[in-house]
């Protein structure tokens, strides 16, 4: 349908609930056959338009026809034969997000089908994943919309229209704004109502070759203390809330509510996570993080020595990945320090153990040995150990995106705007090193890297806790 046309039943504009335990494949194989499924097929007629956004949240409109090969295979009495989200991918492929405005009220599942042409099931298994999101009024649309974009925003959100509408009656347009997971394929959304769906939800795979039993430390009434393996995501994604440590430990051990987050180690990171069995000791969790009761060790693989002691940085309050950090205080960095506690010669891994846990070394100019140190975080930011190891020219083992930068600055001294030999003068200067520096990072590791969270304790170690032996020692050469 062209851009000009109002016909349609849903029109896209621009780019934390419950969830069943329940096996995935099996949980929505009755929607073929459902009253749900046969009013879509007999509603489908609708014009729509569809925006697709990219990965960088560039708008591009589009039509409605979609490519859904990932999906399907083949046409059954017109309809798309659905090949599920199921088995799980072993790459994933480019994200893709979509963003619509709803026109005329109706079950959430119908209206996303219409819209973007998906088949039926694989809109349940993406409300199942939690990939889609509503909100009771559209947000703002970003600075790359296009003109028609920004009228269909303005038409949506005029008070008048809002005006009508009794489901925000007492709320501030930014509280009406507020993004909230669909927890069910049925659910009703109104006229105006704005939906995000994440088509291509960010995959696991290793959620499905791992013996989750077997990685479980500890069992107690409050929480379950769990040795998360390398590829894995804690909590899951804002994309995939099912194939995370949390969902698949609370199904080995028989839970039939899930584990919650208490905290977050890296995807790529293995090793000890504290998962609480509910919403209270949660937050006694919490509490004891922000009062400094919980005191975690970890094992570092290096590609270099790193000196005993204290080692203190500064981190770019950017909540962005590569985390950037400076040897100098800068005002509103925020402070990172741990404590090398020993670093001790170990083989680099070997070529099989390597290959099985997708190690990349980026050309590493010596890997007849490797450093394994144990490390005391006595702060905890988000690539905090990595980025400060990469920073000391000691990058971890496998980190893709941390060691390629360290390469650079060993190759080139001075291209770190941050580090010991900087070059910049002027602000300009410093400007465009900074980019140039931020380009020499590379992607976040496909499964595993060097860094294990080998022990967690708290309460002055009255709970203490160890993961088993870290991945490397299983392949050194």
């Amino acid at each position: 349908m062209k851009m000009g046309s109002a016909s349609a039943g849903l029109v896209s504009i621009f780019s934390n609930g419950y969830r069943s335990l329940g096996a995935p494949v099996s949980s929505w194989r009755t929607l073929a056959s459902s009253s749900l499924y046969k009013h879509y097929k007999r509603n489908s007629k609708g014009a729509v338009l569809s925006c697709l956004s990219s990965s960088k949240i560039e708008l591009a409109c589009l039509s409605s026809e979609v490519d859904v090969a990932q999906t399907t295979t083949s046409s059954v009495n017109g309809y798309h034969k659905y090949d599920r989200l199921l088995p799980c991918p072993s790459e994933n492929g480019p994200p893709r997000v979509e963003h619509l405005v709803v026109s005329e009220g109706g079950p959430v599942l119908e209206y996303i089908c219409k819209s973007l042409d998906l088949p039926p099931l694989f809109v349940a298994d993406l409300i199942h994943f939690g990939a889609v999101y509503y909100a009771l009024v559209c947000p703002q649309p970003p600075p790359s919309a296009t003109p028609e974009q920004i009228r269909i925003f303005k038409e949506v959100t005029a008070p008048s229209v809002l005006s009508k509408r009794t489901s925000i009656k007492g709320k501030t347009v930014r509280e009406a704004q507020k993004t909230f997971r669909i927890t069910h394929f049925e659910q009703f959304v109104e006229a105006g109502t704005y939906l995000r769906v994440h088509v291509h939800p960010k995959r696991f795979p290793r959620c499905y070759e791992i013996d989750w039993k077997s990685r479980i430390i500890a069992v107690a009434d409050s929480y379950v203390v769990l040795d998360k393996p390398a590829g894995t995501s804690v909590g899951g994604t804002s994309d995939n809330i099912e194939e995370s440590c949390a969902t698949f430990a609370s199904r080995a051990l028989g839970f039939s509510t899930p584990l919650k987050t208490t905290h977050q180690i890296d995807n790529c990171t293995e090793g000890c996570v504290v998962l609480a069995r509910t919403k209270e000791y949660c937050s006694i969790f919490h509490g004891k993080i922000r009062e400094k009761k919980v005191k975690k060790l970890y094992l570092a693989l290096t590609a270099a020595p790193v000196p005993i002691g204290i080692i203190t940085h500064y981190m770019r309050p950017i909540n962005v990945a590569p985390r950037l950090i400076s040897e100098d205080f800068i005002k509103g960095w925020y402070l990172c320090k741990l404590e090398v506690m020993e670093c001790k010669e170990v083989p680099w891994p070997d070529p099989v153990i390597q290959q099985k846990y997708c190690i990349e070394d980026f050309e590493w100019p010596s890997k007849d040995r490797a450093y394994e140190c144990k490390i005391n975080l006595l702060t905890g930011r988000t690539h905090q150990v990595r980025a400060q190891l990469a920073a000391c020219g000691a990058p971890i083992v496998g980190d893709s995106m941390y060691m390629p930068a360290a390469i650079a600055e060993m190759a080139n001294p001075g291209l770190n705007p941050f580090g010991k030999y900087k070059k910049y003068t002027t602000e300009s200067d410093k400007e465009m090193a900074v980019t140039k520096w931020f380009a020499r990072f590379g992607k976040e590791p496909k499964v595993a890297i060097g860094l294990q969270a080998c022990q967690i304790s708290w309460d002055d170690g009255e709970h203490f806790y160890e993961a088993r032996s870290p991945w490397w020692r299983s392949g050194m050469a």
